[in-house]
């Protein structure tokens, strides 16, 4: 028997790889600008003098992202279900996304870092915006088969827009200019939106049963074990990473190294970590593979100490951050993949986004706080307190995860339904 693909089945591999492809595209819009201001505006502000504690509040401009489950309900219902009710959002968002980067490239900052703070908190509550839009998006249009490799697609174009903004831009900004560098970020993100503007949206109607009184998601039996297993997962790894930048200024390297070793390496390392995640998600119960991937972000911040400790030289310095980076990027996908099957048809935005504002809420606050135990611990007491949380992150994953239940729906929408994963035949799909 041929094995050749019937037309049927090769029209749906094309159909899946452009719901990919879409997905890439906007979560690769939404990294480009993020990485070019997490790089770039940490390195500036030491070079310009401001202190660790200064640097770790800066990472409030992300507050949007804490914040964005407050507005997720009206993404969820208000649209045009002509146009589409996620492309009613995700598009005119892109393009005033590109249209204010376009505004800042009209001004230079100079040493006043109020103008950059500005641009950065309006690009994150624009980007917060589209993020649920495109994460409810995501939902409607994968399958159950489909999320693994689809999360480790979502991370990796993120990841891949931070590599172009915080690697390629920011180690060629000396010569491209502030102006440039953000026609470019803008002409970027414009090109990023046309994926959404050629999809045909399909209608994605609430469950039957439903009720809109009883319905969020924050009322479901057992959520508060699950948000307590989100909010320190990426905790540790949060509160590391955001002293990497200074702790390589301290130790000699610059801009362009910045964004050689953390922009450039480290993401790609990320990227390819995150599909790894994604793969394992996708080809393993959800537990086990989640319970692997934390075990390797907490190891790999493990590392982070004995690099404080003694300084290893640039080479083995970008062999570090490729390996945590990597790790992360696992972490990441496998825990972005579970929190999609805790998500409810009809409401996936706003299930969604409770979840990731969650997560985003934590790493926020452990980079908020991240100066204050850099300068009262050193680097070294710093990054072994993000190595302890490392593992008690892995701890986590194994008491709290709902290991025998799933977020189902039947008559009650609000009820969750027990599912002894032995007794499904397909457990390596959950």
């Amino acid at each position: 028997m041929s094995d050749a693909k019937l037309p049927g089945q090769a029209l749906s591999s094309r159909t899946t790889l452009a719901r990919f492809g879409l997905l890439g595209a906007l979560y690769f819009s939404q990294g480009l600008p993020y990485g070019f201001f997490i790089q770039a505006l940490p390195v500036l502000m030491r070079q310009a003098g401001h202190s660790l504690e200064q640097i770790g509040f800066a990472s409030l401009l992300a507050l949007p992202w804490a914040l964005k489950f407050l507005w997720a309900p009206w993404v969820d219902r208000l649209g045009s279900r002509t146009f589409g009710l996620r492309r009613s959002w995700i598009i005119p968002l892109q393009l005033t996304t590109a249209a204010v980067l376009l505004v800042a490239a009209a001004f230079e900052p100079g040493e006043h870092f109020a103008g950059i703070f500005a641009v950065v908190l309006i690009v994150n509550a624009l980007s917060a915006t589209q993020d649920i839009a495109t994460d409810g998006f995501a939902v409607d249009i994968l399958d159950r088969r489909e999320r693994g490799v689809g999360n480790g697609i979502q991370v990796a174009g993120y990841r891949l827009g931070m590599v172009l903004g915080g690697g390629v831009i920011l180690i060629s900004f000396e010569q491209l200019g502030w102006q440039a560098s953000f026609v470019l970020m803008a002409a970027i993100v414009v090109a990023a939106t046309l994926p959404t503007w050629l999809h045909r949206e399909q209608p994605v109607l609430p469950e039957p049963g439903t009720d809109e009184s009883q319905g969020h998601f924050l009322r479901l039996p057992g959520v508060w074990r699950v948000l307590a297993m989100l909010f320190l997962f990426k905790f540790g790894d949060s509160l590391a990473t955001t002293m990497l930048r200074p702790f390589m200024v301290d130790h000699g390297l610059g801009l362009a190294d910045v964004g050689s070793m953390l922009g450039t390496v480290g993401f790609v390392a990320g990227l390819a970590g995150a599909l790894a995640g994604g793969w394992l998600a996708g080809h393993l119960q959800r537990r086990t593979a989640l319970m692997f991937c934390a075990f390797v972000q907490a190891a790999t911040l493990g590392i982070y100490v004995l690099m404080a400790m003694v300084f290893p030289g640039k080479t083995m310095l970008a062999w570090i951050i490729a390996a945590e980076h990597a790790g992360g990027g696992m972490a990441t996908a496998a825990l972005f993949t579970c929190m999609m099957d805790w998500c409810r048809r009809g409401r996936t935005g706003t299930d969604y986004t409770v979840q990731a504002s969650t997560v985003v809420i934590a790493t926020s606050l452990a980079a908020a706080l991240s100066g204050v135990t850099a300068h009262q611990l050193g680097y070294a007491g710093h990054f072994a307190l993000a190595f302890a949380l490392g593992v008690i992150a892995l701890a986590a994953v194994v008491i709290l995860f709902p290991s025998t239940t799933t977020f189902r729906r039947d008559a009650n929408p609000t009820r969750l339904m027990d599912v002894r994963m032995a007794a499904r035949p397909d457990t390596r799909a959950t």
